[in-house]
Parts: structure tokens; sequence; C-alpha cells
């Protein structure tokens, strides 16, 4: 650490000591918090006057079935983010006893207040309630929290390894965070899953704000969560115990700021501060939607799965485990067993890949054999993902990737043709019926659905979201996390198979052992990769003269840990010509045939490593974290 470093520590330190509160004071605040939750329970019969479900009726059956050679469990992917909202919506309203919720970032937006106001309604009827939340990115107005801490004595909520022991973290105290004390800083909870009565569970890659659930007017993301029933989930209410009980995990009253906010004054607020709610009406809507039985029968009991064995990895709170032992936490380790074991195809979605040492030795052996399994790709271009500086680093080993790696990869595009995002549930203004122009596409105007198409596909400026594009509209990003092997195990979670995900970040992952399971979610991933969905990567057109010399150096410098300034990189993005579909829409057989060198293809067409980002500055920003990046892999 330099002097400046050094001296910005100090400075943050010293203003938060003088900030903090001792101990003794915290306790008082904690008592009156205590003192101030209210006991009543309107509901006085033994299951809570929990809504009817035909989740829990079939995990209670599911239960009785099963035996430890034998287990039975039931599953339904969730896709669409209303149905996954909706979903939480009814496991919440079903609960008898308890729940458990834990997650990485929780906003008070339109979805976070809906789930927030119906945790409180279960805590009121009688179920207890435990919120367990990362503390970086989630709720941080003291008003709330304070009346929060004193609402119902049902109702806990805890932060998980909060910057200076306090709720809300500035960017000074960012800064110094990473400067003082980087180890502790950048451990974070990532582990996602909701957790009812030790009957039903959710998991996977969304957390609690409107852009993982269609909500948002300007960008949202392409997710993926898994709900279940049976006896995997009382191993998820355990792991959340463990969580709870971490020495990191500080009930939100004796937090420096909120307790005083609770000592300055005693009544606390009797209901929580109102939230900025961009369209009140979808919350109602969606509400009557978990009362409608006909709705949830065909939303989310009809589609699901009847499968086998079903398995839970999760890391434990204390990751990284001491390096005598192992840095890797239970998760990369199981996923990197299930991946060793391919023989025929490995599938992977990630919306970040860039791959960890461990990780590419690993495909490294896999393809050193005679019977190589095919390794596919799904991923995020540059003008969809929301962090660019990742998407360099990944930019920076596609030579690897390809042709090292041999693997096929797909980048999801910002404004996919055929998503599975609901267009008209973001709220985005739409326009009426125009032509295309030069900078539009005509697309469909509710994503994935046909129907009315529209030239604009929302309110959005070019501006608007992680990356200027060329193009106004609702962005959408990729954000699930799955992986399919050899089409019979299917994995749902929140991994992002990336070094953060192996080294600092707790997660976790449902792993499903069944065919048609990880058959109908390889279809859902293979959806995300079809031509009008994402671009194919592949080695761009040889240079006329000195491609040898060309390659050469190119592989040289990405090699290098600095200075990667070889400006010609290894891979571009390449598009299908609507000349080489059939009439169904699907590629052609020339087509298919032309994925395997696309550079030789007519049917592809190279159309630049960054399509549809406008602003030439951000592909130079990206070329400079691709030249000096090398060595923030683990932590970006």
């Amino acid at each position: 650490m330099n002097l400046r470093g050094a001296l910005l520590a100090g400075t943050a330190l010293a203003l938060a000591a003088c900030a903090h509160l001792p101990q003794a004071r915290r306790a008082e605040a904690e008592a009156i918090a205590r003192d101030a939750r209210d006991t009543r329970v309107w509901c006085q019969r033994d299951d809570a006057c929990a809504a009817p479900s035909p989740w829990r009726t079939e995990a209670q059956a599911l239960i009785s079935q099963s035996t430890p050679v034998a287990p039975a469990h039931r599953v339904l992917l969730l896709e669409r983010g209303e149905d996954a909202l909706l979903a939480r919506l009814h496991l919440i309203r079903a609960a008898q006893r308890s729940i458990e919720l834990q997650t990485y970032l929780y906003t008070d937006d339109d979805a976070g207040r809906l789930i927030l106001d119906e945790l409180l309604l279960a805590a009121r009827r009688g179920v207890r309630v435990r919120l367990l939340l990362d503390q970086l990115f989630s709720v941080d107005d003291i008003r709330t929290l304070s009346a929060l801490a004193g609402s119902h004595t049902n109702f806990s909520l805890r932060l998980f390894n909060p910057t200076f022991d306090e709720a809300q973290t500035s960017a000074f105290e960012f800064g110094a965070g990473i400067v003082c004390c980087f180890r502790r800083f950048n451990r974070r909870m990532h582990v996602k899953a909701l957790v009812v009565d030790d009957l039903l569970a959710i998991s996977g890659g969304r957390n609690y704000q409107n852009r993982y659930y269609d909500w948002d007017s300007g960008y949202n993301y392409r997710d993926r969560d898994l709900l279940v029933a049976g006896p995997v989930v009382p191993a998820m209410r355990e792991a959340f115990d463990g969580f709870w009980a971490h020495r990191r995990s500080i009930p939100i009253a004796r937090l420096h700021d909120v307790a005083r906010d609770i000592l300055r004054d005693e009544a606390l607020p009797k209901h929580l501060p109102a939230a900025d709610l961009s369209r009140a009406e979808r919350s109602a809507q969606l509400s009557a939607m978990a009362d409608d039985p006909v709705q949830l029968e065909q939303r989310l009991f009809a589609p699901s799965l009847r499968v086998g064995r079903v398995e839970y990895l999760v890391d434990a709170p204390g990751k990284p485990l001491p390096s005598s032992v192992s840095r890797h936490g239970a998760v990369s380790h199981g996923l990197h067993d299930l991946v060793a074991q391919a023989r025929e195809s490995v599938l992977l979605q990630t919306p970040y890949l860039v791959l960890s040492k461990p990780a590419k030795r690993l495909f490294r052996r896999l393809g050193a054999g005679p019977d190589q399994p095919k390794i596919e790709i799904s991923t995020n271009s540059l003008a969809a993902t929301d962090a660019w500086p990742v998407y360099a680093l990944s930019h920076k080993y596609k030579r690897t990737y390809l042709r090292e790696l041999r693997f096929e990869i797909w980048e999801y595009k910002p404004f996919p043709a055929n998503s599975l995002i609901d267009l008209e549930a973001t709220g985005a203004l739409l326009p009426a019926l125009a032509a295309p122009g030069p900078n539009l596409i005509d697309v469909p105007r509710r994503l994935g659905s046909g129907g009315e198409r529209s030239a604009v596909r929302g309110s959005g400026g070019k501006r608007h979201g992680p990356v200027p594009l060329k193009q106004a509209g609702v962005r959408v990003g990729m954000h699930a996390k799955s992986l399919v092997i050899d089409h019979r195990i299917g994995v749902v979670g929140t991994h992002n198979f990336d070094p953060r995900s192996d080294w600092f970040n707790t997660e976790c992952a449902l792993v499903v052992f069944d065919e048609a399971f990880a058959r109908h979610l390889e279809a859902q991933i293979r959806h995300d990769m079809r031509p009008e969905n994402a671009w194919l990567i592949a080695r761009r057109p040889k240079p006329p003269i000195f491609s040898g010399l060309d390659y050469s150096l190119g592989k040289l410098f990405e090699h290098l840990p600095l200075f990667d300034l070889w400006p010609f990189r290894y891979a571009t993005s390449y598009e299908l010509d609507a000349g080489c579909r059939g009439a169904d829409g699907e590629p052609s057989a020339e087509a298919t045939l032309g994925m395997a060198d696309p550079a030789r293809s007519r049917c592809w067409q190279a159309v630049g490593s960054f399509p549809e980002v406008d602003v030439p500055l951000k592909g130079l920003y990206t070329r400079l974290m691709t030249a000096f990046g090398a060595g923030l892999a683990p932590i970006l």
C-alpha cells in the first residue's frame, strides 16, 4: 500500500471510529427496537391462514415417498421474470411456519417492496420470517431499516459483512474498504435462496430489483431460477442457518448508523417510508394473480417436472477457506467434478466468460483425449453486458477459448429478436407501428411472443444503460448461470464460472440428475443462442498477407499480463445472413456447416468486435482493459 492509500484508509478508519457507538449503546438500540416490535398475530389457526398450494401438497407427498436411495422431487424452471416474481409471492403466501430468504442485492423498488410487504404480512399472520441480505448493494435507507428493526416479533433482518459495521457505504468508505480491508471487503454473500417450511424453495440468478423481473423500462436481465419441492429443501434451510449464525451476519439494530437513528428517536417509525415506485398497478395485478388458482396451476404447476435426485451445493459463509486446505469453495469443487465427467457435451451459460486458471486446466484436459466433448458457451456481448471491464477480460482470451479450448461461443444481443423478456411488462413507452429506419430493426413488440411488431423497442434513449448503443430501446443482458452436461445433468445456480465465484463470493447451485430436465434446460439455453438472439464468435477473416505473423504476435501479446496492445484481435462477431434461413426461420444446412469457419462461409457476415456499441471510446476503454487489466480478473 502506498502512502496515499494508507492515508486514505487511515482517514476513513478514523472517521468511522469517531462515528461508531460503544457496544453498550448498540445493545441499547437493539433493546429499544425489540421492545417496539408488534407481538400481535391476527391468525390463530395452526396453518397461519396460509394460502392453499398445489406445490405444498406435492412437496409433502414427495417427502413421504422418498428414500435415501430413491429421492423424489418436483422442479420448475422459472424463465420469465413475472413468473419468477409470482412464484415467490405464492410460496410466501403458502408458508405456515417459516420463511428464510437470502440474497446478494435487494432494492426498495416495485419488486423489492412487493416482496417485503408480503414478508411482513406473513410475519403478522404467525410465520417466522428471517431475511439475510449482503450489505453492499442492498436496502440502505436508515429510516426504512429502523422501521424494519422494530416492525414485528416474527420478522428479523440481518446484513452480511457490512462495511465498517454500517448499513450505508459511502463512495469514500467504498474506496477505503478496498484499500485498507481488501480481503474482508471483497468477500460477498452471493447465495440466493428462498426457503418455505422446509418443503419448498427457489434458487437461481435473480436478486430483488425490477430489472430481474421484466419491470425496468431501460435494461432487464435474461435470468433463470429453479423452484424445487422435496427432500433437498431442508439442506437449503440448514445452509441458511449457517449463514444466519455466522459472525458476519449482523442484526440491523446493531449497525452503527441504524443504532444512532434508533437512539436519536426512540419512537420508531410505525410504517415503512414510502418506496419510489414506478408503476404500482403492476404490483396490484401480480398480487391478484397470486390468488388465482387457475393462473397458478397453468403458470407454476402444470409445466413442472417430476425428477429423482437433486443436490444442493453451497459454500460455507467463511469462504475462502485457509489456503492450506483450499481456496475454492464447495460449489466450485462440485461444478469442477461434474464437468470433469463430461463425455459428450458441456453447455454453459454465464454472463461473464472469464475462466479461472483451474477451469482452463480442466477444459484443456477435456480436450486432450480422442473423444473430446463438445463445449458450447452462451454469454454476453459488450453491448448486452452490465460489466464492460469483465467483458474486456473475456475479449482478451478469445483466442484461448476458441483455438486452445475449442469453445463454440455465442454472445447475447442487447435487443434479441426472440427473447423471453416481456416488453410490455417493462413499462416502457411503446410507440405506434413505424417502418424500420436505418438504425431500427423490426422486432416483436412483446419480445418472444410474436404478435404486433414495432420498430422502436421502448422509451430508453441510446445512452441509457451500461454501454451506449446505436439504438434506443429496452435492452436485455444475460444474467443466467446454468450448466448442462451430457444432456443428463442440469445445474441452475448463482456461480458465474469465473474467478470471483471461485475465490471470493459464497455461491450456491441446484444440481438435477434427470435427462428430461437437462434437455429442457438445454432447450432454454439454446434458444438464447439462436442467431436472431446472439452473435457467433469465431476467428476473424485472415489478413491477406502475414497472417501467420499476425497470429503469432497476437498470441504473444495475449500471454502478457500487461501491455497487451496488439490491435488485431483473433476473434470477431458474426451475423447470419437473412438469405441463409429456411422458410421456418431456422438456419439452413449451409449456414450450419458454415459455423465451423464462418469467415469462409457466405452465410455469415463479420460485424466487428463490438457490434451495436455506439461510442468508439467504449471500444478503446475495452481495449485498454484488455491490455492492462488481466490482474483484476479475480475481483471484477
